[in-house]
């Protein structure tokens, strides 16, 4: 009984339990869809409320944009009108001007019919003014008993010869004065050059002493049967003149640069002690090589100091074997550089251009570095190189006519053969008598005056050109031919010269006659 009791009071507890919760889930639950419908009904109101906040501003954006719009459109008509008005404006004054342009045309045409009329007045009066002075004219001629062109050139002769005279006077002083003028100017300019520019005075022999410690080196110069000497000449093209002098060696060359070379070889030579062939011909290889550096440095040295630049290497190597070359005693790279200074103390008096003046005096005889080497005159040479390195045609011109060959077309062309006159026929530049220079022209003419048919002979350019004037009864224009070719073979094979003489044989006719 008491089991059964108690099971039915847990019974009874659990289903209170069950109502319990059951009543408070249901509350709760009651609760939570009254608060839902709560939210749902605020979240409508909102929703309400901002559909009709967003309905309110969009009116009153659409209009603003309406009265945005009915601005803008009242703007537009506003300058449609403004332009409307100023196209009836432009209208108007078109028409106007028009008017003015037709008012105009007519005035004009009224003038054109005007002037037509006084042309015609004008003509009129002309031809009478013509007719009476053909009347006068004729009148004047039957009085002068002269025609009008008769008359004309009566009048015209008179005034020739009272004219002829003084222009003839006129132009005589004038000459004088522009003679004397240009006399005084050019001793002027030539003095203040000159004394501008001194160079020292210094004459290149054609033999180089080597001084010798002792003169029992002359037996080892020599060698075992003369092979040491004979292999020093052979491949120095250098004599060596072993004599009675005490401690020297004379070397003997027309070549500067070959004695230079032999006189290095030798003396390093006798530094090294060791002289034999084999010895010879290894220094004698690297004083060549040794040699060419310093050919190179010459140039250089020239270029600095006559402030000339853009030189190809191979031109400047050329300008240094200037140093090794001389004409008459006269050392070529300082002759050169002694007329290049003279050109442009000239060509800086008279306006021109002083850097292209001293290029062209430097290069001016650079045909001599190589004239031993290739066939043909110094300025032949010398063109032909300017134009290898592509030097200024004034360059190349004032090479060509600086011994008067071909015409000069310039003024520093000009320059430079007055300052190569100058360099050679100053004081102690060259080292010929006057003796020897007349005495090898007399020869030089005298070679051509042997030859039959010939009248007189002339060596002009300081021997470079023999002009020989034939007798034209005897020789014709084809035997001068002749003549040239023979005058040259015979100076060939007679006479020994540097460089190239022209030969030209002159022929005239002339016809004389005398009124007694």
């Amino acid at each position: 009984m008491e089991i059964f009791f108690s099971i039915l009071l847990v019974v009874v507890g659990i289903s209170t339990g069950f109502l319990i919760a059951y009543y408070i889930i249901n509350t709760k639950f009651n609760n939570s869809a009254k608060k839902a419908e709560e939210i749902i009904e605020n979240a409508k109101k909102e929703a309400e409320k901002t559909k009709r906040d967003s309905l309110f501003e969009l009116k009153e954006e659409m209009h603003k944009l309406k009265l945005e719009n009915e601005k803008e459109i009242k703007e537009k008509k506003e300058e449609l009108k403004v332009t409307e008005d100023r196209l009836i404006q432009r209208e108007n004054n078109m028409d106007k001007r028009d008017e003015l342009f037709q008012k105009r045309e007519l005035s004009l045409d009224e003038k054109e019919e005007k002037i037509l009329e006084s042309q015609k007045d004008i003509q009129a009066e002309y031809a009478k003014v013509e007719e009476l002075k053909q009347e006068q004219l004729e009148q004047l001629t039957s009085i002068a008993k002269l025609s009008k062109e008769d008359a004309r050139k009566e009048v015209m002769k008179k005034v020739e010869e009272a004219m002829s005279k003084e222009i003839s006077l006129y132009i005589k002083e004038k000459e004088d004065e522009a003679k004397l003028e240009v006399d005084k100017k050019a001793k002027n300019l030539l003095a203040m050059s000159m004394q501008r520019y001194a160079a020292d005075l210094a004459n290149e022999q054609t033999v180089t002493v080597v001084a010798l410690p002792d003169d029992e080196l002359k037996g080892r110069i020599i060698g075992r049967e003369g092979r040491n000497i004979r292999t020093i000449e052979a491949i120095t093209g250098v004599d060596l003149i072993i004599d009675d002098t005490p401690e020297a060696v004379v070397l003997s060359s027309f070549d500067p640069l070959r004695r230079e070379i032999a006189r290095v070889t030798l003396e390093t030579l006798l530094k090294d002690g060791r002289i034999h062939p084999t010895r010879i011909e290894e220094l004698y290889d690297k004083v060549s090589k040794d040699m060419k550096q310093k050919i190179i440095e010459y140039g250089n040295d020239t270029l600095f100091e006559l402030g000339i630049t853009k030189v190809d290497p191979s031109l400047i190597e050329i300008i240094g074997k200037l140093h090794f070359r001389t004409s008459y005693g006269q050392n070529a790279l300082e002759h050169s550089k002694e007329v290049a200074h003279l050109a442009g103390l000239l060509a800086s008096e008279l306006g021109e251009n002083v850097t292209l003046a001293k290029r062209a005096g430097l290069l001016h005889d650079i045909g001599k570095a190589i004239d031993h080497e290739i066939e043909g005159s110094h300025v032949e040479i010398g063109v032909d190189l300017a134009k290898k390195f592509n030097e200024n045609e004034t360059v190349i011109n004032s090479i060509a006519s600086h011994h008067g060959d071909t015409e000069a077309n310039s003024t520093i062309a000009v320059l430079v053969a007055i300052a190569d006159a100058l360099s050679a026929s100053r004081p102690g530049a060259r080292n010929d008598s006057l003796e020897n220079y007349i005495k090898r022209l007399e020869q030089l003419e005298k070679v051509a005056n042997d030859l039959p048919g010939i009248d007189k002979t002339y060596a002009v350019q300081a021997g470079r050109e023999l002009r020989v004037i034939v007798k034209p009864e005897e020789i014709d224009d084809l035997g001068a031919h002749k003549v040239a070719r023979d005058v040259k073979e015979k100076i060939e094979s007679t006479m020994q010269y540097p460089g190239t003489i022209k030969v030209t044989v002159i022929r005239e006719t002339r016809a004389q006659e005398e009124a007694r």
